[in-house]
């Protein structure tokens, strides 16, 4: 029993009655839940855009009020993104359409100007119709060329009806054959580009 109390006890003098190693500072031993965690920083949790829309997606129920406002919102801005592509891509169509417009307005004073030289031809003598007949080839040759950009004469014959969408009264003139709000005369000729109109005629307009 001796030797048994013996081999039990403290072995070559390293251990105390109580089995604790001799010159260990009390705490140190046997705290094995405080080893090797002190001193360590916490990990950060990072993640991408993709793994957090994933992890949204996950977590929000489709039914709940939340993901329908997101859902009504998305669709929304869908709906914004795609009229204003439709009105950037009209816009820039009609400009295109009408880019000459400008150009072609400044060129009206030509037309009237050879309008006027051919209003004036009564009575001429046989040596200026070969002036007349040029001026009139010219004047042809000229719509023709503006023409082929969009650009026509707004349609206005003496006797018509007056349009006042596409017809500019200049004045009036009593005429009982002609009937109430008739054109009477054209004092300057109109013209559209393309549908759109760019000068009205201007008319006088019969009274009966």
């Amino acid at each position: 029993m001796a030797n048994k109390k013996n081999v039990e006890g403290p072995i070559n003098g390293l251990y105390d009655d109580e089995g604790k190693l001799f010159g260990t500072p009390e705490g140190e031993a046997g705290d094995d839940e405080s080893v090797g965690f002190e001193g360590k920083e916490e990990n950060e949790v990072s993640l991408s855009l993709e793994e957090l829309t994933a992890l949204c997606r996950e977590s929000v129920c489709p039914e709940c009020d939340v993901h329908k406002a997101a859902e009504e919102i998305r669709l929304r801005a869908l709906a914004d993104s795609e009229n204003v592509k439709k009105r950037l891509l009209r816009e820039t169509e009609e400009m295109k359409k009408y880019a000459g417009e400008s150009i072609l307005a400044d060129l009206l004073p030509v037309l009237d100007n050879l309008d006027l030289a051919l209003a004036y031809t009564d009575g001429l003598d046989d040596a200026c119709k070969n002036f007349v007949i040029g001026v009139d080839m010219t004047r042809k040759l000229f719509l023709d060329a503006v023409k082929s950009h969009g650009l026509e004469a707004v349609e206005a014959i003496p006797g018509g009806e007056f349009n006042p969408e596409i017809h500019e009264a200049v004045g009036t003139v009593e005429d009982d054959d002609l009937g109430d709000n008739r054109i009477a005369k054209i004092t300057q000729r109109g013209y559209i580009l393309k549908g759109r109109l760019i000068r009205p005629a201007k008319v006088m307009v019969s009274k009966a």
